[in-house]
Protein backbone atom coordinates (compact mmCIF):
# COMPACT_ATOMS: atom_id res chain seq x y z
CA UNK A 1 0.00 0.00 0.00
CA UNK A 2 1.14 3.52 -0.79
CA UNK A 3 0.72 5.56 2.36
CA UNK A 4 -0.85 8.95 1.70
CA UNK A 5 -1.37 12.05 3.78
CA UNK A 6 -4.36 14.39 3.60
CA UNK A 7 -4.11 18.04 4.63
CA UNK A 8 -7.54 19.53 5.14
CA UNK A 9 -8.85 22.98 5.94
CA UNK A 10 -11.58 23.16 8.60
CA UNK A 11 -14.28 25.75 7.92
CA UNK A 12 -16.39 25.00 4.83
CA UNK A 13 -14.16 22.03 3.96
CA UNK A 14 -13.97 19.42 6.72
CA UNK A 15 -16.76 21.25 8.53
CA UNK A 16 -20.06 22.07 6.86
CA UNK A 17 -21.68 25.48 7.20
CA UNK A 18 -23.20 24.39 10.53
CA UNK A 19 -19.63 23.76 11.76
CA UNK A 20 -20.26 20.00 11.89
CA UNK A 21 -18.40 16.95 10.61
CA UNK A 22 -21.06 14.92 8.79
CA UNK A 23 -21.46 11.18 9.35
CA UNK A 24 -20.27 10.32 5.85
CA UNK A 25 -17.21 12.52 6.14
CA UNK A 26 -16.38 11.06 9.55
CA UNK A 27 -16.75 7.53 8.15
CA UNK A 28 -14.37 8.37 5.29
CA UNK A 29 -11.83 9.80 7.75
CA UNK A 30 -12.03 6.67 9.90
CA UNK A 31 -11.62 4.43 6.84
CA UNK A 32 -8.52 6.35 5.73
CA UNK A 33 -6.93 6.12 9.17
CA UNK A 34 -7.78 2.41 9.46
CA UNK A 35 -6.05 1.83 6.11
CA UNK A 36 -2.84 3.40 7.46
CA UNK A 37 -3.05 6.84 5.91
CA UNK A 38 -2.53 10.11 7.79
CA UNK A 39 -4.73 13.16 8.15
CA UNK A 40 -3.57 16.62 9.22
CA UNK A 41 -5.80 19.56 10.11
CA UNK A 42 -4.25 22.53 8.31
CA UNK A 43 -6.16 25.58 9.49
CA UNK A 44 -5.97 29.31 9.92
CA UNK A 45 -7.57 28.90 13.32
CA UNK A 46 -5.47 29.37 16.45
CA UNK A 47 -4.57 26.20 18.34
CA UNK A 48 -7.03 26.93 21.22
CA UNK A 49 -9.86 27.13 18.67
CA UNK A 50 -8.76 23.99 16.81
CA UNK A 51 -8.15 21.85 19.90
CA UNK A 52 -11.81 20.93 20.64
CA UNK A 53 -12.15 19.47 17.14
CA UNK A 54 -8.76 17.74 17.40
CA UNK A 55 -10.00 16.00 20.55
CA UNK A 56 -13.43 15.21 19.10
CA UNK A 57 -11.88 13.52 16.08
CA UNK A 58 -9.44 11.57 18.24
CA UNK A 59 -6.50 13.33 16.64
CA UNK A 60 -4.92 14.20 20.00
CA UNK A 61 -2.69 11.13 20.30
CA UNK A 62 0.71 9.92 19.04
CA UNK A 63 1.25 10.18 15.30
CA UNK A 64 -1.12 13.12 14.80
CA UNK A 65 -0.12 16.67 13.92
CA UNK A 66 -2.02 19.91 13.43
CA UNK A 67 -1.01 23.05 11.58
CA UNK A 68 -2.59 26.20 13.02
CA UNK A 69 -2.37 29.95 12.33
CA UNK A 70 -2.00 29.15 8.59
CA UNK A 71 1.24 27.28 9.29
CA UNK A 72 2.59 29.64 11.96
CA UNK A 73 2.43 26.82 14.52
CA UNK A 74 2.81 23.08 13.89
CA UNK A 75 1.63 21.06 16.88
CA UNK A 76 2.66 17.50 17.80
CA UNK A 77 -0.63 16.19 19.19
CA UNK A 78 0.99 13.20 20.88
CA UNK A 79 3.84 15.10 22.54
CA UNK A 80 1.57 18.10 23.25
CA UNK A 81 4.16 20.59 22.06
CA UNK A 82 5.00 22.94 19.21
CA UNK A 83 7.54 21.55 16.76
CA UNK A 84 7.53 24.61 14.51
CA UNK A 85 6.63 28.17 15.42
CA UNK A 86 7.13 31.56 13.79
CA UNK A 87 5.66 34.67 15.35
CA UNK A 88 5.29 38.39 14.68
CA UNK A 89 7.81 40.46 16.71
CA UNK A 90 6.16 42.72 19.26
CA UNK A 91 7.63 45.84 17.63
CA UNK A 92 5.81 44.92 14.43
CA UNK A 93 2.64 44.16 16.38
CA UNK A 94 2.57 47.84 17.34
CA UNK A 95 2.98 48.82 13.69
CA UNK A 96 0.09 46.53 12.65
CA UNK A 97 -2.25 48.02 15.26
CA UNK A 98 -1.18 51.53 14.25
CA UNK A 99 -2.00 50.67 10.65
CA UNK A 100 -5.41 49.29 11.65
CA UNK A 101 -6.18 52.45 13.59
CA UNK A 102 -5.23 54.58 10.61
CA UNK A 103 -7.40 52.45 8.29
CA UNK A 104 -10.23 52.40 10.86
CA UNK A 105 -10.47 48.62 10.75
CA UNK A 106 -10.85 46.24 13.71
CA UNK A 107 -7.68 44.34 14.70
CA UNK A 108 -7.19 41.45 17.15
CA UNK A 109 -4.33 39.19 18.13
CA UNK A 110 -3.49 36.16 20.30
CA UNK A 111 -1.29 34.80 23.03
CA UNK A 112 -0.44 31.14 23.69
CA UNK A 113 -3.82 30.31 25.22
CA UNK A 114 -6.48 32.65 23.91
CA UNK A 115 -7.73 35.42 21.69
CA UNK A 116 -6.93 38.98 22.77
CA UNK A 117 -9.47 41.64 21.79
CA UNK A 118 -9.03 45.38 22.40
CA UNK A 119 -12.78 45.61 23.14
CA UNK A 120 -15.84 43.37 22.81
CA UNK A 121 -17.10 44.73 19.51
CA UNK A 122 -19.38 43.36 16.80
CA UNK A 123 -16.30 41.93 15.12
CA UNK A 124 -15.06 40.22 18.28
CA UNK A 125 -18.50 38.76 18.90
CA UNK A 126 -18.64 37.36 15.36
CA UNK A 127 -15.22 35.71 15.61
CA UNK A 128 -15.72 34.30 19.10
CA UNK A 129 -19.03 32.72 18.10
CA UNK A 130 -17.48 31.41 14.88
CA UNK A 131 -14.51 29.69 16.53
CA UNK A 132 -15.59 29.26 20.19
CA UNK A 133 -12.09 30.28 21.19
CA UNK A 134 -11.21 31.30 24.76
CA UNK A 135 -10.80 35.06 24.84
CA UNK A 136 -9.84 38.00 26.98
CA UNK A 137 -10.54 41.70 26.62
CA UNK A 138 -7.23 43.55 26.62
CA UNK A 139 -7.80 47.33 26.32
CA UNK A 140 -4.05 47.98 26.48
CA UNK A 141 -3.31 46.29 23.17
CA UNK A 142 -0.88 46.17 21.58
CA UNK A 143 1.37 47.51 24.32
CA UNK A 144 0.06 45.04 26.90
CA UNK A 145 0.93 42.01 24.76
CA UNK A 146 3.86 40.06 26.20
CA UNK A 147 3.95 37.06 23.86
CA UNK A 148 4.78 37.57 20.16
CA UNK A 149 1.69 36.27 18.31
CA UNK A 150 1.64 33.92 15.35
CA UNK A 151 -0.83 36.21 13.59
CA UNK A 152 -3.14 39.20 13.75
CA UNK A 153 -6.57 39.43 12.18
CA UNK A 154 -8.21 42.41 10.49
CA UNK A 155 -12.02 42.13 10.33
CA UNK A 156 -14.71 43.99 8.40
CA UNK A 157 -18.13 42.32 8.46
CA UNK A 158 -19.80 44.65 5.99
CA UNK A 159 -17.46 45.79 3.20
CA UNK A 160 -15.34 43.19 1.38
CA UNK A 161 -14.16 45.71 -1.21
CA UNK A 162 -12.83 47.90 1.58
CA UNK A 163 -10.86 44.95 2.94
CA UNK A 164 -9.41 44.40 -0.52
CA UNK A 165 -8.17 48.00 -0.54
CA UNK A 166 -6.80 47.63 3.00
CA UNK A 167 -4.95 44.50 1.96
CA UNK A 168 -3.39 46.28 -1.02
CA UNK A 169 -2.21 49.14 1.19
CA UNK A 170 -0.90 46.74 3.84
CA UNK A 171 1.18 44.83 1.30
CA UNK A 172 2.50 48.09 -0.15
CA UNK A 173 3.77 49.14 3.26
CA UNK A 174 4.79 45.86 4.89
CA UNK A 175 5.68 43.24 2.27
CA UNK A 176 9.33 44.33 2.37
CA UNK A 177 9.26 44.26 6.19
CA UNK A 178 8.62 40.54 6.52
CA UNK A 179 4.83 40.57 6.78
CA UNK A 180 2.15 39.06 4.54
CA UNK A 181 -1.63 39.56 4.38
CA UNK A 182 -4.30 37.37 2.76
CA UNK A 183 -7.97 36.43 3.03
CA UNK A 184 -9.29 33.41 4.93
CA UNK A 185 -12.92 34.47 4.37
CA UNK A 186 -14.65 37.52 2.88
CA UNK A 187 -14.59 39.10 6.36
CA UNK A 188 -11.13 38.12 7.60
CA UNK A 189 -7.68 39.35 6.62
CA UNK A 190 -4.85 37.28 8.08
CA UNK A 191 -1.56 39.00 8.92
CA UNK A 192 1.43 36.65 9.31
CA UNK A 193 5.18 36.64 8.89
CA UNK A 194 6.33 36.27 5.30
CA UNK A 195 7.07 32.64 4.44
CA UNK A 196 4.40 31.22 6.73
CA UNK A 197 1.72 29.45 4.71
CA UNK A 198 -0.31 26.26 4.74
CA UNK A 199 1.83 25.07 1.85
CA UNK A 200 5.00 25.45 3.91
CA UNK A 201 3.36 23.44 6.70
CA UNK A 202 2.46 20.69 4.21
CA UNK A 203 6.05 20.39 2.99
CA UNK A 204 7.39 20.44 6.54
CA UNK A 205 5.11 17.66 7.74
CA UNK A 206 5.68 15.53 4.65
CA UNK A 207 9.39 15.71 5.45
CA UNK A 208 8.77 14.93 9.12
CA UNK A 209 6.54 11.91 8.45
CA UNK A 210 8.62 10.61 5.57
CA UNK A 211 5.67 10.67 3.17
CA UNK A 212 6.71 12.15 -0.19
CA UNK A 213 4.95 15.36 -1.17
CA UNK A 214 3.73 13.62 -4.32
CA UNK A 215 1.71 11.29 -2.07
CA UNK A 216 -0.03 14.21 -0.36
CA UNK A 217 -3.58 15.43 -0.97
CA UNK A 218 -4.95 18.78 0.15
CA UNK A 219 -8.45 20.22 0.41
CA UNK A 220 -9.57 23.81 0.92
CA UNK A 221 -11.94 26.57 -0.13
CA UNK A 222 -10.38 29.99 0.52
CA UNK A 223 -7.43 32.14 -0.55
CA UNK A 224 -5.32 31.02 2.41
CA UNK A 225 -5.66 27.42 1.16
CA UNK A 226 -4.13 28.10 -2.25
CA UNK A 227 -0.53 27.54 -1.11
CA UNK A 228 -1.28 24.01 0.14
CA UNK A 229 -3.41 23.24 -2.91
CA UNK A 230 -0.46 24.18 -5.10
CA UNK A 231 2.06 22.35 -2.90
CA UNK A 232 0.25 18.99 -2.66
CA UNK A 233 0.60 16.05 -4.99
CA UNK A 234 -3.13 16.45 -5.61
CA UNK A 235 -4.62 19.80 -4.67
CA UNK A 236 -8.40 19.83 -4.32
CA UNK A 237 -10.85 22.71 -4.09
CA UNK A 238 -14.33 22.35 -2.70
CA UNK A 239 -17.32 23.04 -4.95
CA UNK A 240 -18.02 26.00 -2.65
CA UNK A 241 -14.47 27.38 -2.98
CA UNK A 242 -13.65 30.89 -4.14
CA UNK A 243 -12.71 31.17 -7.85
CA UNK A 244 -8.97 31.66 -7.21
CA UNK A 245 -8.90 28.49 -5.14
CA UNK A 246 -10.58 26.52 -7.92
CA UNK A 247 -8.16 27.90 -10.48
CA UNK A 248 -5.21 26.58 -8.45
CA UNK A 249 -6.69 23.11 -7.94
CA UNK A 250 -6.05 19.83 -9.72
CA UNK A 251 -9.55 18.69 -8.81
CA UNK A 252 -12.79 20.45 -7.86
CA UNK A 253 -15.34 18.41 -5.95
CA UNK A 254 -18.80 17.79 -7.32
CA UNK A 255 -20.26 18.08 -3.80
CA UNK A 256 -19.89 21.11 -1.56
CA UNK A 257 -19.04 21.16 2.14
CA UNK A 258 -22.68 20.58 3.08
CA UNK A 259 -22.86 17.41 0.96
CA UNK A 260 -19.69 15.53 1.94
CA UNK A 261 -17.24 17.05 -0.52
CA UNK A 262 -14.30 16.04 1.67
CA UNK A 263 -15.55 12.43 1.74
CA UNK A 264 -15.53 12.59 -2.07
CA UNK A 265 -11.85 13.60 -1.98
CA UNK A 266 -10.91 10.88 0.51
CA UNK A 267 -12.68 8.17 -1.47
CA UNK A 268 -11.22 9.30 -4.80
CA UNK A 269 -7.62 10.14 -3.89
CA UNK A 270 -6.85 8.44 -0.55
CA UNK A 271 -8.82 5.18 -0.48
CA UNK A 272 -9.02 4.42 -4.22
Amino acid sequence: MTQKILFTDLDDTLLNRKKEVTKKTRAAIDAALAAGHRIVLNTGRPLPAAMPLIRKLGFDGPGFYASCYNGGLVWDCGEKKAIFQKAIPLVQLQEIFDFAKEMEVYCQTYDDDMLLVPAYTEEADFYINLTHIPWREEPGLPGSAVVPPEKCLLIDLHDYDRLVRIREEFLRRFSDKGLNCFFSSPYLLEVLPTGVTKGDALRYLCGLTGIPVEHSVSAGDQENDISMIEAAGVGCAMANAVPACKEAADYITEADCDHDGLAEIIEKFILA
